[in-house]
């Protein structure tokens, strides 16, 4: 009888245990992807237009407004080549973060070009991919990014849409 009794209270005082930890919250699930996190974009590369070889250097913020999503805003130089471009992006971006390992992430952006020399240019995009962890806060961002181009006169353009690799390194604090 003892040893029931003993084995009831053993049972007792972990289910106790148990029922006093708390189930982790949405916030620490989405861990740097949580709703009011803000997140640094640096990026870099080269681009290719009017025949020419760019360098690309890109820097960009955005805050989480709910667990996942986030508004954006992203600057672009591109430099080494004539003419010289810059460009300006609001985004809006979903991580899924409820994926345990590495995150997949979906978004939409317009885009307003200024090219020396030209007419500004817009253009609306798509993008999607996959974070890798690199660290506590730290995340290496690679997928593939669709943009069209509105009002894109051929005879100066090449080509008025663009599917390209993207390459990043995402900070959140």
């Amino acid at each position: 009888m003892r040893i029931k009794s003993g084995l009831t209270w053993v049972v007792l005082v972990v289910a106790i245990v148990f029922a006093q930890a708390a189930p982790a919250s949405a916030g620490e699930v989405a861990g740097i992807f949580g709703q009011g996190r803000t997140r640094l974009i640096v990026t870099g590369g080269t681009g290719y237009a009017f025949n020419e070889t760019y360098f690309v250097f890109g820097v960009g913020a955005s805050y989480f407004v709910l667990d996942g999503l986030s508004a954006g805003l992203d600057l672009e130089w591109w430099s080494s080549a004539d003419p010289n471009i810059f460009k300006v992006s609001p985004s809006l971006e979903y991580v899924f973060y409820q994926i345990p390992s590495v995150k997949p992430y979906v978004g939409a952006f317009y885009r307003r070009s200024y090219i020396d020399g030209f007419d500004d240019l817009d253009s609306a995009g798509a993008r999607g991919g996959v974070y890798i962890p690199a660290g506590k806060n730290t995340h290496i961002g690679l997928g593939v990014a669709y943009e069209s181009y509105f009002s894109c006169d051929k005879a100066t353009y090449d080509s008025c849409t663009s599917t390209y690799p993207e390459i990043s390194v995402t900070v959140a604090f």
